[in-house]
């Protein structure tokens, strides 16, 4: 994806920058929590999830944090929404041992090894 972000107040709905008024922190993308047992069907489960957020792209690397700096808050603001999400998802054992992971990306890699 591009590096170039457009500011918050231009996002349409087909942008990965782009948050529903239903969408907040505390949401569970997925009903069963992953507790170290099934990973496959629980990472199936939240890439759909994810994908029809729109929000796949920052787990599976396709949009990396930008390089122009004044862009940079905007994306954090998005990739700590999907983290929230994905720990949302897991046992409070898997959660802590990931809590501090700097991005979706980075924690969706973790998760998978």
């Amino acid at each position: 994806m591009t590096d170039s972000i457009p500011s918050s107040n231009m996002i349409d709905s087909s942008n990965p920058l782009f948050l529903h008024p239903s969408d907040h922190p505390g949401m569970l993308l997925v009903s069963k929590p992953f507790d170290g047992l099934g990973f496959g069907a629980w990472k199936r489960a939240m890439a759909i999830s994810l994908s029809a957020k729109n929000k796949l792209v920052f787990v599976n690397g396709e949009f990396a944090s930008p390089t122009d700096s004044s862009q940079v808050p905007l994306w954090n603001r998005f990739n700590d929404m999907v983290i929230s999400w994905i720990l949302n998802t897991l046992s409070p054992e898997i959660s802590g041992s990931v809590l501090y992971v700097a991005s979706a990306r980075q924690l969706w890699l973790e998760l998978n090894d």
